[in-house]
C-alpha cells in the first residue's frame, strides 16, 4: 500500500543526514559505523518522534480534533515533540507526565512549557496511563481530543518508520553503501516495529537490532511480544502479505543498567567518546545507552571488522540539560 494513502502532515526536515563516523571507526579498529541523524529532524531540537507525529497529527487533523493528549516521563522527548507539533498545527496540547512538578523546569520539561503545553502530573505513572482519563475530562468540556499513545507507538505512528526505512534504502542506493545491521534505542516499540516492517517493504536484508532501554515493570509482558504484535498489525495494515516472524524481532536486554533514566559509566563513556571523536551529542537516557551497547558488542567481536553497522540516532539532546545530564559534568 502507498504510504501517501494515510493522512500525514509535514513536521520535520527529511531526509535526515546519513554520515560516516570515520574517526571513531578508525580508532576502534572496526566495524565501520554509519549514523542516521534523526537528532536533526528539526522539530523543537529534533528527534525520531517527529516521524511518528507526522502520521498521528495528520490523522488528528483529518478527524477534526482540536487538541492532542499524550504522556510519558517528566523528561519525555516524545512529549516535547508532541507539544511542538501541536503548536505548529494550531492545536492545544495536554501532557500527562510522571512524577511531580519540580521547583525548576529544565531540559524537555522547560521546552514543554515554552511550547505552551498544559502539564498534568501523574506521580508514579510515567507511561501515559492517565491519557484516557485526561481526554475524557476534555471531552466533557466540549473539546475534541486526539489520544497520542505513549511514545507515539501504534500502527499509525509506526508508519513514520516504515517511511524512514524507505528513505534510508534510497540514501544507501544513491551512495552505493550497504549495511548489515541497524542498531537503535528501543523503548515503546513503534520505531522498532516500523523498521522491521519497513525493511521487508524495502526488500533489504539488514538485521534490525533494538537495544532495550527500560527493564520493564511488574505485570508487563515481554517487550519482544509487544514489538512482534505491533509489527504484525502494521504489516497487515500495509498489505505485506505475510506475518512477521518472531526471529525478525531482535532485542538486546543486557544493557539496561540501573534502569530507566539511571545514568552510569556505560552511558557516560559512550557520550564522551562520540562527542570527542565526532563532535556529535548523544543523550543520557536513550542514545547514550544504545550507542554504548553498540560499542560493547563491537568490543566483544559480535561484528566483523569489515562490517558496516548503522546507528540510528533518535535524538534527545535536551536531556543533557536535565538532572540526568548532571553526571556528565
Amino acid at each position: 500500500m502507498d504510504l501517501d494513502a494515510f493522512p500525514r502532515t509535514e513536521l520535520g526536515f527529511f531526509p535526515t543526514p546519513l554520515c560516516h563516523l570515520g574517526r571513531l571507526s578508525k580508532a576502534s579498529g572496526g566495524p565501520r559505523i554509519l549514523m542516521k541523524r534523526d537528532d536533526l529532524t528539526g522539530l523543537a531540537t529534533g528527534g525520531n518522534k517527529t516521524r511518528k507525529l507526522e502520521y498521528l497529527v495528520g490523522e488528528a487533523l483529518a478527524q477534526g480534533c482540536d487538541c492532542l493528549v499524550t504522556g510519558g516521563a517528566a523528561q519525555s522527548n516524545h512529549c516535547r515533540q508532541t507539544a511542538a507539533a501541536a503548536a505548529m498545527r494550531g492545536l492545544d496540547c495536554h501532557l500527562v507526565l510522571g512524577g511531580s512538578e519540580p521547583e525548576r523546569a529544565e531540559g524537555n520539561l522547560l521546552l514543554d512549557l515554552i511550547l505552551g503545553a498544559e502539564i498534568h502530573w501523574s506521580g508514579a505513572l510515567r507511561k501515559g496511563e492517565r491519557i484516557s482519563e485526561i481526554a475524557a475530562g476534555l471531552e466533557r468540556r466540549g473539546k475534541r481530543p486526539y489520544l497520542v499513545p505513549y511514545g507515539g507507538s501504534n500502527e499509525t505512528g509506526a508508519l513514520g518508520f516504515v517511511r524512514a526505512s524507505l528513505e534510508l534504502s534510497e540514501q544507501l542506493r544513491k551512495t552505493g553503501e550497504n549495511v548489515s545491521r541497524i542498531v537503535f534505542a528501543s523503548s515503546s516499540g513503534g520505531t522498532h516495529a516500523g523498521l522491521v516492517v519497513g525493511r521487508a517493504l524495502a526488500g533489504r536484508d539488514w538485521k534490525v537490532t533494538g537495544i532495550a532501554i527500560d527493564k520493564g515493570e511488574a505485570g508487563e509482558g515481554p517487550f519482544e511480544d509487544l514489538v512482534l504484535e505491533l509489527s504484525d498489525r502494521l504489516a497487515a495494515r500495509l498489505g505485506l502479505g505475510r506475518p512477521i516472524a518472531r526471529e525478525e524481532i531482535t532485542l538486546r536486554n543486557e544493557f539496561t543498567g540501573g534502569g530507566y533514566g539511571v545514568v552510569g559509566e556505560h552511558e557516560i563513556g559512550a557520550i564522551r567518546l562520540l562527542a570527542r571523536s565526532e563532535g556529535i551529542l548523544l543523550d543520557p537516557v536513550y542514545t547514550g545507552r544504545a550507542f554504548g551497547a553498540l560499542l560493547a558488542l563491537a568490543a566483544t567481536g559480535e561484528f566483523a571488522k569489515d562490517e558496516t553497522i548503522l546507528f540510528w540516532h533518535t535524538g534527545g539532546t535536551p536531556a543533557l540539560f536535565s538532572p540526568a545530564g548532571a553526571a556528565l559534568a
